[in-house]
């Protein structure tokens, strides 16, 4: 069932290679890919000695007929797929997998792959902006930023190849541009930009418009307070009708609503910080939602980039050659999602690897569980 869903989305990427060289089908050496990331494999060596310990389990699904690739194979077979395609694939099947609901926060934001950089040609590291849709934590789409470009070229991009309309869309300060916000709004969504010294008359009226706010004592209640591996941390939470700010810039279409977040930190060494966070938003917020969308926005660190690197040492893996280092990391939010879909085994990210590593009836739970949906229909 699992190969038929996959085969459903991914089964029509283009094969680079001459049809009178192919040995081995691209679609298996996809769905092998897949799998090994799933098991944790981290290189080309590694996908292809789990191809090796699981080869009759393979051969059983009608793949590998004729043996399986060695590793510099599968190097160049995955090295030169179309990224643009790859990631094509990858954002039909998550919306055909993945149900959104009205006021969902998606949020945006880049993460470096920091061991990509080709020592030989000098090639700089690669940066991904990723889509993360909080309320379920799954990967709705990435995009890699062009070599003399960034994330404020990267978003409208990606923006454009998802479905979010209905969404709230959550994106840090680099991307607080009219442009960006207007892709948003003609989409069907709706954003949270904070705001900071890049848009400097803005950030100015917003501070300005919230000062009273702020300098109002906030009642106990008002205040949250967690504590955590030594340090002590309590926000405040404020937000406003955007009021004369809609006429004094009009450039910022759909602006309804101002907001600022007060952070106050006690680290274990007694070291003293308060921070304030400004934000504009199209939505009409209320103090409850406000909180609640930068609390998920700031979950992206945790929840996606902190697993990549911990349990998939994404930062420590050097595949740079072609459009590998692209085509991998997509391979690893795939194979991130689907590990989240598979909610039998109750354990972490790195556990459930290992034991689909070792269990090929695991592997298949996960498998079944990341395309359930398109399964479904």
């Amino acid at each position: 069932m699992s190969i038929e869903a996959f085969s459903q989305y991914f089964g029509d990427l283009h094969d680079p290679r001459q049809s009178a060289k192919i040995c081995y089908p691209l679609f298996d050496v996809l769905f092998l890919t897949v799998c090994a990331t799933i098991a944790g494999a981290e290189g080309w060596e590694d996908i292809e000695d789990f191809g090796e310990a699981h080869f009759q389990w393979f051969q059983q699904k009608g793949l590998f007929t004729s043996g399986l690739p060695v590793h510099d194979t599968i190097a160049r077979v995955i090295s030169r797929l179309d990224p643009s395609q790859f990631q094509e694939c990858f954002i039909n099947w998550m919306q055909a997998v993945t149900e959104r609901s009205d006021g969902e926060l998606i949020a945006i934001d880049g993460k470096v792959l920091r061991s990509s950089y080709n020592r030989e040609s000098r090639q700089s590291t690669i940066h991904m902006v990723s889509a993360f849709a909080t309320a379920n934590s799954v990967v709705m789409g990435q995009l890699k930023t062009n070599a003399k470009s960034n994330e404020i070229t990267a978003i409208p991009e990606l923006l454009n190849l998802l479905d979010i309309k209905g969404c709230l869309i959550s994106i840090d300060a680099i991307a607080c541009q009219t442009n960006i916000a207007s892709t948003i709004i003609d989409k069907g969504g709706d954003y949270l930009l904070a705001v900071k010294g890049n848009q400097e008359t803005l950030a100015k009226a917003v501070r300005q418009a919230l000062s009273a706010k702020i300098s109002i004592q906030s009642a106990p209640e008002n205040v949250t307070v967690e504590q955590s591996h030594g340090r002590i941390e309590a926000r405040e939470y404020h937000v406003l009708p955007a009021g004369e700010l809609v006429q004094q810039f009009p450039d910022w279409k759909g602006l309804k609503s101002i907001g600022v977040t007060i952070g106050y930190r006690i680290d274990k060494s007694g070291k003293e910080s308060l921070e304030y966070r400004y934000y504009i938003s199209s939505a009409e917020l209320e103090k409850e939602r406000f909180a609640t969308a930068v609390r998920g926005h700031w979950g992206i660190e945790n929840s996606l980039h902190w697993v990549l690197d911990a349990s998939m040492n994404e930062d420590a893996c050097q595949i740079y050659r072609g459009d590998a280092a692209e085509i991998m990391a997509c391979f690893r939010h795939i194979a991130l999602n689907m590990l989240r879909a598979e909610t039998s085994k109750k354990a972490s990210i790195r556990r459930k690897q290992n034991i689909a590593a070792m269990n090929t009836a695991y592997l298949d739970k996960v498998l079944l569980a990341g395309f359930k949906a398109v399964s479904e229909k």
